[in-house]
């Protein structure tokens, strides 16, 4: 069986959307029906209590049906028990109930009396839900709501075999003994009187069930529509009307009267449906049992004492007699021969009783103009109303009625014929006019004509093609001679006016014949009359105004309502020719004997002519200045000042005399309506409202300030009175802006109050006084408060119980939107007027009450836009004010708003009706209150409606939705349904952004997170399966619903991404979560934390086959939703750049659109834009309509005194046009904002799980290349846009790099926790194919039509990420050889195999990569160069790096031919050359400027490299020396200023540091020119360019020699290095030393040789210890290279050692000596064998590496400063493979430097072998260079036997090293040691 909530909710939703169900909700609702038809069948009926079941439940073990057992408490036994007393309800029900309440709400920790009325409440829900079920399948039935009609037949099937059943003779039992005082109905004497409802607020149970029997009533008036009543039926109801009405003398409460209208209607219903179905040749079920006839007649005509019982049996003999009318024909016959009683006499006694009663009058009083009928369901009212024209019509169309109706007129007409003045005597004779109307009143024709028109007035739709009604009309229009009868002719006339057909009608009715004593003649031939017997009496002196006769002034009101009614509702181009001349009008309304209704109804009349015509307005202004009664502006009642010596007659003393006297006053109220319409019609606001500040003053003294004290004799009027003002009020608020000039006016009005109109009153203007009553609490803002003090339940319970209740309600509602306005103007005035004038806030912090009155009207749910300027008002006073949470928690007032806001929001989601304009959405406005206070500071409105702790910091909240009734819940359910997704989709949208929010918010993201991380919501990630992948609305269709739908996925999507990051892992909530969410995205096994399976397919190598069916002949293509969500937003973009000349091509008038919508401001500020609630700015349409029509007004001053109407209308339809424009670029901008959006939210998520997620997820490969495919064939898309280009290439960039970082993470399966050398080769690689596929479609991107540089240069960058990840197949880190004596190792020689195969699918892909390119090389350098000489500075660099590594892969110099012929490679040097230093350094620019200069010195460096001697001959060609040298590199700086570290230029200065040693490389490039001259080639021009250059640049070369390398980085160490072997190349040709640069270089090698590189003192991390080594060892080899040229090629000859006792040594000209090469060769050896121990411990410990402890491993990771590697999590696995790759990179280094040293010490070597085999010797220490050179001189033997003696332990150290260690071949290097050795020990032997 479906429950009642899941039955109600299938029915609304298939029933009440606005579109169609679909074929599964039809399913989904038969099949509910038919599982709810035993509920339906027993309405309400339970089972009874079992002294069984009680004892089981006391047992505390009780057994549910389909469940396991349950334990309960001693508390939950108390509660159980209690309930089945209280409720007559079986008590295992009742245990039902505590588990239902507990699952809905909670129930641990609340009190037993608080879970008692819970639970009482969740059982009278449930009993609401089956009911409002069974209502609303009838009403699907009755009522023509365009539903299926095979769907509507199914259902009334359903229905009939209900009743047929007995549903309906259930439905009157119930509203029987629910009233009688048992737990059954209103519950006994010892039950709890409240119980908490589905909301969480206490109500009145009496109430609950009353509302039960009301809605069974209704389910009662519809059944009779869908089966007809039998006898037995209609006796009982009958009988339950008189028991009912009975009830209802005793309390008259407005729902009992309501539960008396369903029965009294349900027997009128039954009846003439009943009768009237004989038409469709169906026998009447009543009237064919003569018996019944009988008995029914009896009942009906049975007298009774209570005249409130009668009333309503003469409604219902009424209905009985019409029955017998339409029946009449086919049962005299059977009664004749039964012997029954006569028919006409059942007929003429019932019709004589009910006449005689005067039922009509009943009707009118009792039931239609009742306020319980007025405010009952809108559906019953039309009910109702149909019925009652069904019972008027057939009525008035018998001929036995007729004839009783033109009796009931003779006798009005004789009876009613006196006329008598209506002057100040009424006063006198109010007995007598008291007794009139009670005549009056009595006559049944007058209250007959009143009944008609109060019918037809309610639902004039039911006048169309009445026949029955016109023809009483021309009836009951005749021979009236009085006035009672024509007034109520004339208002069911001004009733038939209703509509444009009525309204014709009636005016041709009465412009013509048709009445003798009827018609518009006769209106203004009275008003002319009257007018010249005033005229006369004034115009005779001492002659008084004469008297108007009462008969005249009534009749004279009810011919203006007709004229109303006809003007209001008449055909607008007809209605022009109707009534030329109003202005007889006009012409009364001085008068004073006029009495003030008549003036009342004649400006009401007048009012209705402002629309007819634009030109009207200017006449009924001019005529009101001539006629009307004039407002002089006086002192206001109660001034202490004197008053005026002479009184006039005005319109204050017509208000304070005349009307105040009579307690009545229409007169003031037309007037104020009729100046607001005229006032609301002005277009030039140019005054701001002087013009009318004497109507403000009247309206704010004499009409509104002392309202509140005068006596009223019809409510009514009080409200309207109230209305008028506040409406005149709002328009001067709304029409007239605060200017800056207006700060200045306070100082006029700094007086004391006695001097508070010494203003003049020209000079005051109504909107300044208006705010300034306002911010000081004057009389307008107590009389507001005044109105709005009562609070919203005194509103609620006038809104169902008073007449007048929808004008109190329009007056709250008029004084929270002025409330409004005066919060938009107060600010801005306040800070000057200060400290007289306050802001609103401030004043209305002097009472707390007055906040907590205004804030509480979001209770009041009868009005919508009431509670829309509550949540406003909340909004405004939560921005202003700090302490407002405070504030109410003192008043006590958060419980009940916080449960108010929630119930609002409640109700919004349930609606079915779409709200079109978001500003009138109260859950749109509600949830964006939520979100504008999250971050304001705590607690604040947000917290507060959310329920976070207010006692408790919020962080520390544990948010409990379910505990507590708040927006939190109701917004949680709301997003875990997702019903209505057409009415509902902004409070989906806003409530995905408000969960993302709390979640950014500092206070409320652990809280709200640890929620949303339960198992019941996991972020909504199922959402991802629907909302997230459903098809888009199409947007011709539903374009709104397209856009808040890409918002809803964009915001769900950012919430997911928000967990993704911000999860703790180590949490099982959040863990379990993120899980989730990468399922429903990836659809792929989450694997546990820590480790890494192996691929799932197996890549195809074979370069001819694309990536993509690689992976496919492996495994199907990846698909998963996060690809399915790309798809979803990758569309066309709607077109926002349409200009409205293209949407309207044919703009006849001159409107300046240009200069309108140029203008960026605001329309609050002067323009036509806004920002919507997301944040767009879009036209403002009102704003945009208005500005177009001053344009207008402005460029053509007679445009509203146009003679042609076509040339007025082609002018509205060009703005019409421009309007429409308007809208739809409104709409396009905001979808194109909805689409950047989600693609936005759809960018983070793949971000955040590919950077920091991935590695829970198989297949990592295979998803990245799927999201990597998909943004670059989206970003190449014709249809994708430029800005979701950007995101899409962000997206690539992501993957790509993260490809990358995959490729050399650790592999394998995870089952093993060994690691092997395999794994490095082993890489994570895309196939060729696949790469192919990714560069084809880079390019294609890149080619994009639409491109930008900001896109092209992330572009530039995914393409450099692609050749890098290309570019090696093989760990950077890892050594190819260190790589290839592992796997010798370990393969035993089957390594070349597997790195040949890896070299050769390298090649593969490399040429491929360069065919790719080439195919699209002129559109890429096209870009690319263009970029580079026309971009901005980060362009330039990344097209320059771009250039740079498409040169890289060039193989057969195409790409170096391309920039040739564009004389790009000259543009370059020309950029270097005209570098300027006269800018800033310390600009952005300039650091821009100089990244830029950076990689155009990488382009040029790149080609000198790729190209080998070939790009060094095209650089030196093109002049590169001269354009280098026209570089000042002089004014780089060398090494960090100190003063730079405490500057913010730092990074300036660190990068010019960077940009000498690129320009020293490009340099050294040229060098290899230089090895191809002959050493006696002096005047080779490359070797003489060189030459100059290093001349040129002596001082910074001097800088770099002369640096202190024990100091140096590694930046000024690679300066040295590159000067160093510069000088070594060229310097030797140089002749001279004047530049002092060999001195230098000696000097430096007397700094570097004798000191060990281990004494070198780096303060420098492990990995830069190794590094600085190598620097240094390499500088060391560089300066022996330079010493080995001169010893080889220019005869140097070095001395032993430093002439330690000569000091004729110059100073400076110190030189390397033999001894310091001999101890430079003993560093070299010492430290070749250090690395060569360490390479091979390393080797070995890689080797060893899985027999290596945990704690062993991450000691190797530790020193290697790799822990950001791994986390706690990893398993040994992981952590073995970083340490081997680790070990296998310092390995490589080590390697490095054992090449490195054996160089050095090869060089050395060969010096020292050079000046041992010299057939001079060695020279002695005293010799100088010059002597040395010519041998002059030999060193001494003992001298030379010291340096052999040094010398040879070097030797026989450097012997014994072996290749196996080394990994070098060392057999010329060992020829070369042993040939020294021989020498050195023959030098000994001497």
């Amino acid at each position: 069986m479906v429950s009642p909530k899941l039955l109600l909710s299938t029915i609304e939703s298939a029933l009440l959307d606005n579109s169609p169900p679909n074929p599964r909700q039809r399913i989904e609702l038969i099949h509910a029906i038919r599982s709810s038809l035993p509920s339906l069948r027993s309405l309400l009926s339970y089972p009874a209590p079992k002294a069984s079941d009680r004892s089981q439940v006391q047992s505390k073990e009780v057994r549910l049906p389909d469940s396991t057992p349950i334990s309960l408490d001693d508390q939950d036994v108390h509660i159980a028990l209690k309930l089945s007393d209280v409720l007559n309800l079986n008590e295992i029900d009742c245990v039902g109930l505590l588990v239902s309440a507990n699952q809905e709400w909670g129930l641990s920790g609340r009190e037993p009396l608080d879970i008692l009325r819970l639970t009482t409440g969740l059982w009278y829900t449930e009993r609401r839900d089956l009911i409002t079920a069974l209502y609303t399948l009838l009403r699907a039935v009755v009522l023509d709501q365009g539903l299926d009609i095979d769907l509507v037949n199914d259902i009334q099937k359903h229905l009939e075999d209900l009743f047929n059943s007995g549903l309906r003779q259930r439905l009157i039992s119930l509203i029987k003994e629910l009233n009688r005082e048992e737990s059954a109905g209103l519950g006994g004497p010892h039950a709890d009187r409240y119980v908490l409802d589905s909301r969480g607020a206490l109500v009145e149970r009496r109430a609950v069930v009353c509302r039960e029997r009301l809605s069974l009533g209704h389910c009662l008036v519809l059944s009779s529509l869908i089966v007809r009543m039998s006898q037995k039926d209609v006796k009982d109801v009958f009988s339950a009307l008189k028991d009912c009405a009975a009830d209802v003398n005793d309390s008259g409460s407005t729902l009992k009267l309501q539960i008396v209208f369903s029965l009294l209607f349900s027997l009128v219903i039954a009846f003439m449906s009943d009768a009237l179905s004989t038409v469709t040749d169906k026998a009447s079920v009543l009237s064919c049992d003569v018996t019944f006839r009988r008995e029914f007649q009896e009942l009906v005509m049975a007298f009774g004492n209570d005249p409130n019982i009668e009333g309503f049996v003469d409604g219902i003999r009424l209905a009985w007699t019409v029955h017998l009318m339409l029946t009449q024909d086919g049962s005299t016959s059977r009664e004749t021969t039964t012997g029954s009683l006569s028919s006409d006499l059942a007929l003429s006694s019932c019709l004589e009783l009910f006449v005689s009663n005067n039922v009509f009058q009943f009707l009118l009083d009792n039931v239609l103009r009742t306020a319980a009928y007025q405010n009952d369901d809108e559906d019953m009212i039309y009910m109702y109303n149909a019925y009652m024209h069904k019972l008027m019509t057939c009525f008035l169309s018998h001929p036995l009625a007729r004839d009783k109706v033109k009796e009931m007129k003779e006798k009005a007409t004789s009876a009613l014929s006196p006329y008598h003045s209506v002057g100040s005597h009424d006063l006198i004779n109010s007995t007598d006019a008291n007794s009139q109307h009670i005549q009056t009143r009595s006559q049944p024709f007058v209250s007959l004509l009143n009944l008609v028109s109060e019918i037809y007035q309610k639902e004039p739709e039911l006048l169309s093609g009445n026949e029955v009604l016109w023809t009483f009309i021309n009836f009951a229009g005749e021979d009236h001679t009085n006035f009672q009868t024509l007034v109520a002719f004339l208002r069911m006339l001004s009733t038939l006016a209703s509509s444009e057909e009525g309204a014709s009608k009636v005016f041709e009715l009465l412009q013509g014949k048709a009445f003798r004593s009827v018609g518009w003649n006769i209106l203004f031939e009275c008003l002319s009359i009257y007018e010249q017997k005033f005229k006369h009496a004034l115009q005779s002196a001492g002659t008084m105004l004469p008297e108007f006769q009462e008969g005249d002034a009534k009749a004279l009101v009810a011919y203006l309502d007709v004229l109303q009614k006809v003007i209001e509702n008449g055909n607008p181009i007809e209605r022009k020719k109707w009534f030329p001349n109003i202005e007889p009008l006009f012409k009364l309304l001085s008068y004073e004997s006029v009495p003030p209704y008549l003036k009342g109804a004649l400006r009401n009349t007048i009012a209705t002519f402002i629309q007819v015509a634009p030109v009207l307005k200017d006449t009924i202004w001019s005529y009101l200045e001539q006629y009307d009664l004039p407002v002089v502006v006086g002192h206001p009642p109660g001034n202490s000042v004197q008053q005026m010596s002479t009184q006039v007659y005005d319109m204050r003393f017509e208000l304070n005399e005349v009307e105040a006297r009579r307690e009545r006053y229409p007169s003031t109220i037309s007037f104020l309506n009729l100046l607001n319409a005229l006032i609301a019609e002005e277009r030039d606001v140019t005054d701001r409202g002087r013009r009318f500040v004497g109507i403000f003053r009247f309206v704010y003294d004499h009409v509104f300030g002392p309202f509140p004290q005068r006596a009223y004799a019809d409510p009514s009027e009080k409200w309207q009175l109230v209305v008028a003002c506040l409406q005149h009020f709002k328009m001067i608020l709304s029409m007239y802006d605060i200017r800056d000039e207006d700060v200045d006016s306070v100082v006029d009005q700094s007086q004391p109050s006695t001097m508070a109109h010494s203003a003049p009153l020209e000079m005051q203007l109504p909107i300044l006084e208006l705010v300034k009553d306002f911010m000081s609490g004057k009389i307008v803002f107590r009389n507001i408060m005044g109105i709005l003090l009562p609070g919203a339940n005194a509103l609620t319970y006038d809104r169902t119980s008073q007449i007048y209740c929808h004008l109190l309600e329009k007056a709250v509602h008029l004084s929270l939107e002025i409330i409004i306005l005066i919060f938009e103007k107060d600010l801005v005035l306040s800070d000057f007027w200060r400290p007289l004038y306050q802001p609103l806030d401030a004043i209305l912090l002097q009472d707390h009450s007055q906040i907590v009155a205004l804030l509480e009207y979001v209770r009041y749910d009868m009005l919508p836009q009431i509670q829309q300027c509550s949540i406003k008002i909340m909004s405004i006073l939560s921005s202003r004010m700090v302490g407002l949470v405070q504030l109410l928690l003192k008043s006590n007032a958060t419980n009940s708003l916080v449960e108010d806001y929630a119930a609002c929001l409640e109700l919004r989601s349930e609606q079915f009706q779409v709200i079109e304009n978001t500003s009138d959405d109260p859950g749109v406005l509600i949830l964006q209150l939520l979100i504008d206070n999250i971050n304001r500071p705590a607690p604040n409105v947000t917290h507060m409606l959310l329920k976070f702790d207010m006692d408790t910091p919020v962080e520390r909240t544990i948010l409990l939705p379910k505990y507590h009734f708040s927006c939190l819940k109701v917004i949680l359910d709301i997003l875990e349904k997702l019903s209505k997704p057409d009415v509902n989709a902004l409070l989906h949208e806003f409530g995905f952004q408000l969960l993302h929010e709390l979640c950014m918010d500092p206070l409320t993201c652990g809280p709200t997170m640890d929620l949303l991380s339960t198992k019941k919501y996991q972020f909504f990630s199922m959402h991802l399966d629907t909302i997230g992948v459903a098809p888009l609305p199409k947007r011709n269709n539903n374009q709104a619903l397209r856009i808040s739908s890409l918002h809803q996925r964009a915001w769900l999507l950012k919430l997911l991404a928000l967990e993704l990051h911000a999860c703790d892992m180590a949490a099982p909530k959040h863990r379990e979560a993120c899980l989730s969410i990468l399922g429903h995205i990836y659809v792929r096994q989450i694997i546990e934390i820590g480790t890494d399976p192996e691929l799932s397919f197996t890549f195809q190598t074979n370069s001819d086959h694309s990536g993509i069916e690689s992976i496919r002949k492996s495994k199907p293509l990846f698909k998963a939703e996060v690809l399915e969500l790309l798809e979803v937003v990758q569309f066309r973009s709607p077109d926002t750049t349409m200009k409205y000349s293209h949407f309207v091509p044919n703009l006849k008038y001159d409107m300046r659109v240009d200069d309108i919508l140029s203008n960026p401001a605001t329309s609050e500020k002067g323009g036509v834009y806004y920002h919507s609630e997301r944040g767009d700015r879009l036209i403002d349409l009102a704003s945009f309509r208005d500005k177009l029509w001053q344009m207008c007004n402005f460029l053509n001053p007679q445009l509203s005194s146009l003679n042609s109407e076509g040339e007025l209308g082609d002018l509205r339809e060009s703005i019409q046009q421009l309007l429409r424009w308007g809208w739809r670029y409104n709409k396009n901008l905001e979808e194109q904002a909805a689409q950047l959006h989600m693609l936005t939210g759809w960018s983070q998520i793949v971000e955040v799980s590919v950077s920091r997620r991935m590695s829970f997820l198989e297949n990592h490969l295979e998803i990245l290349f799927g999201v990597l495919d998909a943004s670059l064939s989206g970003s190449a898309s014709p249809d994708c846009s430029l800005r979701m280009s950007l995101i899409l290439t962000q997206v690539a960039l992501t993957c790509m790099a993260k490809l990358r970082d995959e490729r050399f993470l650790c592999p394998g399966g995870v089952n093993s926790d060994n690691v092997t050398c395999l794994d490095i080769i082993l890489a994570k690689q895309l196939p060729n194919g696949a790469c192919h596929s990714i560069l084809f479609k880079l390019i294609m991107a890149f080619l994009r039509h639409e491109s930008s540089e900001i896109l092209r240069r992330r572009q530039y960058a995914l393409l450099l990420s692609y050749l890098q990840y290309c570019g090696s197949m093989l760990d950077p880190d890892v050594p190819a050889s260190v790589l290839r004596y592992l796997l010798r190792e370990e393969q035993d020689g089957e390594e070349d195999l597997d790195l040949q195969k890896i070299d050769k699918e390298q090649a593969e892909l490399a040429q491929a990569n360069f065919s790719i390119l080439k195919k699209e090389a002129q559109s890429i350098l096209d870009v690319a160069t263009k970029d580079a000489r026309q971009g901005s500075e980060a362009g330039k660099a990344m097209a320059l790096y771009v250039l740079d590594a498409i040169i890289s892969i060039d193989q057969d110099r195409f790409f170096l031919g391309q920039l040739q012929s564009r004389g790009f490679l000259r543009f370059c040097f020309m950029s270097i050359s005209n570098f300027s230093y006269q800018d800033s350094w310390h600009s952005l620019d300039s650091l821009q400027r100089l990244c830029t200069l950076e990689a155009e010195l990488a382009l040029l460096l790149r080609i000198g490299h790729n190209y080998g001697k070939i790009g060094a001959q095209v650089l030196f060609s093109m002049g590169a020396l001269e354009h280098l040298a026209s570089f000042r590199m002089a004014c780089l700086p060398m090494k960090v200023n100190a003063d730079a570290l405490v500057r913010k230029d730092l990074n300036v200065e660190n990068k010019q540091r960077q940009i000498l040693p690129p320009i020293l490389r490009l340099v050294s490039c040229l060098m290899s020119l230089v090895d191809t001259s002959d050493f006696l080639e002096v005047k080779n021009k490359i070797v003489r360019e060189v030459l100059d250059f290093v001349k040129g640049h002596q001082s910074i070369i001097d800088r770099v020699l002369r640096v202190d390398v024990s100091e140096a980085d590694e930046l000024i160490l690679e300066q040295t290095n590159l000067v160093v072997a510069i000088l070594s190349k060229v310097w030797p040709y140089e002749e001279s030393d004047e530049y002092g640069f060999v001195q230098g270089l000696f000097g430096m090698m007397h700094a570097l040789f004798p000191v060990d590189v281990e004494s070198f003192n780096f303060a420098q991390s492990l990995e830069n210890q190794k590094k600085f080594e190598l620097i240094l060892i390499r500088l060391c080899f560089s300066l022996s290279s330079y010493l080995y040229f001169l010893v080889t090629k220019k005869s140097l000859r070095l001395l032993v050692s430093d002439s330690s006792g000569n000091y004729q040594t110059p100073v400076g000209q110190l030189q390397p000596t033999l001894t310091l090469l001999v101890h430079l060769l003993h560093s070299a050896t010492v430290s070749l064998s250090r690395v060569v121990e360490e390479k091979t411990l390393l080797l070995n410990k890689i080797q060893d590496i899985n027999e290596l402890s945990r704690q062993e491993v991450d000691e190797i990771i530790s020193i290697c400063m790799r822990q950001d590697c791994v986390l706690p999590s990893d398993n040994i696995r992981k952590r073995r493979y970083i340490a081997m790759v680790e070990m296998c990179r310092i390995a490589g280094n080590r390697d490095q430097l054992i090449t490195l040293l054996l160089q050095l010490s090869e060089h050395v070597l060969n010096i020292l072998l050079v000046h041992f085999q010299d057939s001079h010797g060695i020279p002695e220490s005293t010799i100088t260079t010059q002597m040395v050179v010519h041998g002059i001189k030999t060193a001494s033997a003992g001298e030379i036997s010291k340096l052999c003696r040094k010398l040879l332990p070097t030797l026989e150290r450097l012997e014994l090293l072996g290749e196996d260690k080394t990994g070098h071949g060392l057999k010329v290097f060992h020829r070369l040691v042993i040939s020294l050795k021989e020498r050195t020990i023959q030098k000994l032997a001497l």
